[in-house]
């Protein structure tokens, strides 16, 4: 191909008719991407990709970048930017994961929503364990910060406690966990199976205060087809409106369990002996669920938006400093 036409090509690619192309392709992907849909990924990396195009190619056909060197640094931070953006679309990863105290995190979520490009393998090696947490309410039930201590192990295999919260993160591997407003109580069982090992589990009631008067669910037992529906009864007021308070276990507390046409009411220690095993409820818990976030691109995004300004500065002071502004 003839050097003349390599430059036809370039100009082409530079041309500012491709840029509002490319920005109303990227306009229409955010939106498309906000809808929810899965394919969102792709509709934002191919408009990035041409804008990248588009810049690469402005840079190497106007002869100004070569001229001004703190806009060619501009131009090319630029383009790095909107290169990382693409791929950070294609590497992140959005989800959650309810735990309850006591319960170590295996890498398992409840739902997510990830790049195509994510590597899963990072996140199946993550561990920590949820020791429980504390959150103060102040009258009007206006929640205070969230203190959820968790525990982990460092490179040296040695166990680390930390605090993390709303606003504090746990950062394992390049994963992000927060607390959320997303807790509540999990009455614990243990349900051994007849000839089998015993299994013990949780029930993540659903979350309190919001659903205050709805502390029931529906679960299957480990293993059969049988439906249990179990809900959580306490006369104690937890949080009170009118006054300040900590969010807490009730003291005294019963939880009904329906199997069938049967109905139970237990006690912590109690058992209900079933034909196909004995389920034991073995007492309450709380649970906290974590938002979890993932882009390696981030700090880079950063440095990057810093060059992006420091050479815009260096541009313009360049250009007009010698200029003596005369009124």
């Amino acid at each position: 191909m003839h050097q003349s036409s390599v430059m036809s090509i370039a100009r082409a690619l530079a041309s500012l008719k491709l840029t509002l192309v490319a920005l109303i392709l990227l306009g229409a992907g955010i939106i498309y991407a906000y809808i929810g849909d899965e394919r969102g990924n792709l509709t934002l990396v191919l408009p990035l990709a041409l804008l990248s195009l588009n810049l690469i190619a402005a840079v190497a056909t106007h002869p100004a970048f070569r001229k001004w060197n703190a806009l060619l640094v501009f131009h090319l931070a630029l383009t790095a930017l909107v290169l990382l953006v693409a791929i950070g679309r294609l590497t992140y990863l959005r989800g959650t994961v309810e735990l309850a105290t006591g319960e170590e995190f295996s890498g398992q979520l409840l739902d997510s929503n990830a790049g195509v490009w994510h590597r899963w393998k990072g996140l199946e090696k993550v561990r920590f364990t949820n020791h429980g947490f504390t959150i103060h309410y102040a009258p009007e039930l206006r929640r205070d910060r969230t203190r959820n201590e968790v525990s982990t192990l460092d490179d040296g295999g040695k166990e680390q406690i930390l605090e993390i919260g709303d606003q504090t993160p746990l950062v394992l591997a390049g994963y992000r966990f927060y607390t959320t407003p997303n807790k509540g109580f999990a009455p614990t069982f243990l349900w051994t199976p007849k000839g089998g090992e015993p299994m013990l589990g949780t029930v993540h009631l659903p979350s309190y205060p919001i659903h205050e008067y709805r502390q029931a669910r529906e679960w299957q037992l480990p293993g059969t087809g049988i439906q249990v529906w179990t809900m959580l009864q306490f006369d104690e007021i937890i949080l009170d409106p009118n006054a300040a308070s900590d969010f807490r276990l009730p003291n005294e507390h019963k939880v009904i369990v329906r199997i069938g046409q049967q109905r139970h009411e237990l006690q912590p220690g109690q058992a209900i002996e079933l034909p196909q095993g004995r389920l034991v409820y073995d007492g309450l818990r709380s649970w906290m669920g974590y938002a979890v976030f993932y882009d390696w691109t981030i700090h880079w995004l950063l440095a990057v938006s810093v060059l992006i300004v420091g050479s815009l500065a260096w541009h313009f002071w360049r250009k007009f400093a010698a200029k003596p502004w005369n009124p």
